[in-house]
This record gives C-alpha cells, sequence and structure tokens, in this order.
C-alpha cells in the first residue's frame, strides 16, 4: 500500500480535529434522529444553554477551568511520551491540600494571605502524588499508566478514610470537611462585577478561572521557550539521543510528573475554593479522564487545549439543557454524546489521517501541475 505523505502542521492541528468534531456530531444526530427528534434542534438547543441563555457562559467557563487543568497535566507529560492517566487522584490530592490550609489559616489570616497559600498547597499535594510515579518511571522503569492508574485507586481510598474519619464534619455523617471560612473562598466572577455596578446572572465561575489562563500561558513559555522544555521535548522524541547528548534523562522525566501532578492538583481550586467551600468526595467527577481527550483534541499545545476545554464545556453545560427540553434525550443519552466526542477526538484521532493526507496531497499536486 501507498504510504500518506506527511500531513501538513496546520492541517493536523486544525482541520483533522475539526473533521473528528463533525464525524462525532455526524455520528450523535443520526442517534438523535432515530430516537424521532430533529438533531439539527438540539444542536441548537445544545449551543444556546452553553452560550446564550443566562448565566450559560458563566458555567460553560467553569467546566472549561476544570478542563484546561487537567488537560494541561496530560499534555505536559505527552510532551515526555509519558501518559499519566493519574490525573483524577492527583486532582483528588489537591483537593486534600487546598482543604487543609483552608481549614487551617481560613479564620485567622485574611484572604490575601488564605488563598495564595491554598492555591500553593493544591499544587504541591498533586505534584506529591505524582512524584512515585515518575521517579519508579524515571529509575526502574514501571510503566507510568499501571502506576498512575493504582495511585488513583489509592488516592480514592485515602480520601473516602480522612472525609469519613479524621476530616469529617462533626455532627453529620456526610463524608466532608466543616465549610471553610469566607476568607478562603474564592471570588466569584459575578459578585466581582457586582461590586462594580455591572449586574450579570450568577453562575459558578470563579477567578481560578484567570488562574487556569495563566497556567496556559506558563505552559507555552516552559515548553517552547526554556532549556528545560527543550530537554522535555528531546526526551519525548528519543531518550537515547536525548541521554548522548548530555541531558539527564531520569532528572527531566520526574520534574516533568511533578509539573504535571500540579496542574492537575491545580483543579481543585476551582472546585473547592471557588465551588463547593468544602472537601467532599468524588468531587473530581471524571474530570482527569477527560482531560485526557482534551490534550490528544488540542495537540498538546495551549491554545488547543483551550479550545479543546471550550468544547467540552459547552458539551458538559449544553448537555444539561438538552436533558431538560427533550424527553427522548436523557442523561444517558447526553453521555453517549460526550462519549463520541471522546471516542473520535482521542482512540480514533487519526482515523482521518491518511484520507485527508492524499487529499491535501492531491490538491498541491494540481496546482503545481497548473503552474508547470
Amino acid at each position: 500500500m501507498k504510504s500518506a505523505p506527511p500531513l501538513p502542521y496546520w492541517a493536523d492541528v486544525i482541520l483533522l480535529p475539526v473533521i473528528n468534531l463533525l464525524a462525532a456530531l455526524l455520528v450523535c444526530g443520526v442517534i438523535i434522529a432515530m430516537l424521532g427528534e430533529n438533531p439539527f434542534s438540539a444542536l441548537s438547543v445544545m449551543i444556546k444553554g452553553a452560550f446564550v441563555y443566562p448565566s450559560s457562559l458563566g458555567y460553560t467557563l467553569y467546566y472549561t477551568t476544570n478542563f484546561i487543568f487537567t488537560g494541561l497535566a496530560v499534555a505536559i507529560a505527552f510532551h515526555a511520551m509519558m501518559f499519566n492517566i493519574g490525573g483524577e487522584g492527583q486532582a483528588y490530592l489537591g483537593g486534600l491540600g487546598a482543604g487543609l490550609a483552608a481549614l487551617w489559616l481560613g479564620a485567622d489570616f485574611s484572604p490575601l494571605i488564605v488563598l495564595p497559600v491554598a492555591v500553593i498547597a493544591s499544587a504541591l499535594f498533586g505534584a506529591a502524588w505524582a512524584f512515585v510515579p515518575g521517579y519508579l518511571q524515571a529509575k526502574r522503569g514501571s510503566h507510568i499508566v499501571i502506576t498512575t492508574i493504582m495511585f488513583n485507586f489509592i488516592a480514592s481510598s485515602l480520601m473516602v478514610w480522612l472525609l469519613a474519619g479524621p476530616l469529617i464534619q462533626k455532627g453529620q455523617q456526610s463524608p466532608q470537611t466543616p465549610t471553610f471560612d469566607a476568607n478562603a473562598f474564592l471570588p466569584k466572577f459575578s459578585e466581582l462585577l457586582a461590586s462594580v455596578s455591572i449586574d450579570v446572572a450568577r453562575s459558578p465561575l470563579n477567578l481560578s478561572f484567570v488562574l487556569a489562563l495563566a497556567a496556559l500561558v506558563f505552559f507555552w513559555v516552559l515548553v517552547w521557550k526554556t532549556r528545560f522544555g527543550y530537554e522535555l521535548r528531546a526526551v519525548g522524541h528519543n531518550q537515547q539521543a536525548a541521554h548522548y547528548a548530555g541531558i539527564n534523562v531520569p532528572r527531566v522525566i520526574i520534574i516533568t510528573m511533578l509539573i504535571s501532578g500540579a496542574f492537575a492538583g491545580l483543579m481543585a481550586t476551582n472546585e473547592i475554593l471557588g465551588v463547593q467551600h468544602k472537601v467532599l468526595l468524588n468531587f473530581t467527577s471524571g474530570y482527569g479522564f477527560t482531560g485526557i481527550a482534551v490534550a490528544l483534541m488540542g495537540r498538546n499545545h495551549p491554545v488547543g487545549i483551550f479550545l479543546a476545554s471550550l468544547l467540552f464545556g459547552a458539551l458538559f453545560q449544553g448537555g444539561a439543557e438538552l436533558d431538560f427540553e427533550f424527553d427522548s434525550i436523557t442523561r444517558e443519552m447526553v453521555l453517549v454524546i460526550q462519549g463520541m466526542i471522546i471516542l473520535f477526538s482521542g482512540a480514533l484521532a487519526y482515523m482521518f489521517n491518511r484520507p485527508l493526507s492524499h487529499f491535501l496531497a492531491s490538491i498541491l499536486n494540481r496546482k503545481q501541475a497548473v503552474n508547470e
């Protein structure tokens, strides 16, 4: 079989993800039509539910914030050719770090002290939970996929024990910590805008969204503008060549996993400090696993990760409107739609690579023939 010509970079990062998205929507449209509903009406309701209705944009960006952090966590590891699927556990421990800082400091210090310490604690706890898998990968050759999966389960069990035991709020049975002092609440955008007489619909969108945008910039600078970023990408391309070039490969692997865990841990700032104001079970809600699809769809680039995060945020928020507006489109059907997007942007990300490569090459050859 004739090998496919290389796909242009712009087509790989822009055109191919768009084709995958359209393919997923086409399959979902067929399923919705089989249920007796108009797929175009369903798409319209989803878009309005994600961007048009009051407070809908705030909710969409709130979900987007979670996906930015978990997508960055996966992407930074991908650049070193590591598959970190431990974002769930690292975010869980990040919530523990943020929660402990908020509980211990919230009543005694001002928000200017409590919030930065809680944010830093979330990153440090997430990084610490990623350290052991990174160390085992670098020093013992243990597969990062296996160790991060195991640490997800360990984190879950640890949090159940803590929230049902030492950290549980006294006098009640629900496994959660006491509510934080108001000094540990991340301000919501609706509250900040109201303070300057700008009235917007209330939503859970809070200042962690700004932190997520800063994390995107930090990611770009780190990976493409620093010496460590060069070493990171060199290790990802070829570990042996990087070693012969004088790069300390184990050090790069460990530091990369620490940064990856820190990104995942920062997800807790949105959920724990910005919305829940307490640590509770299962607050991660699968965001760590969805971050894998976000990183794949975004091609491990901060701009792509932001756009993919926005897409999945819109799917989560707009999907809730589908469940509300259509009797035949249940919450389970919404999960199927989300799953299709993840399938086509993840496992089937390069399904259209070969035909697209041949198609673009044929167009280029025709142009060259005309010019000659």
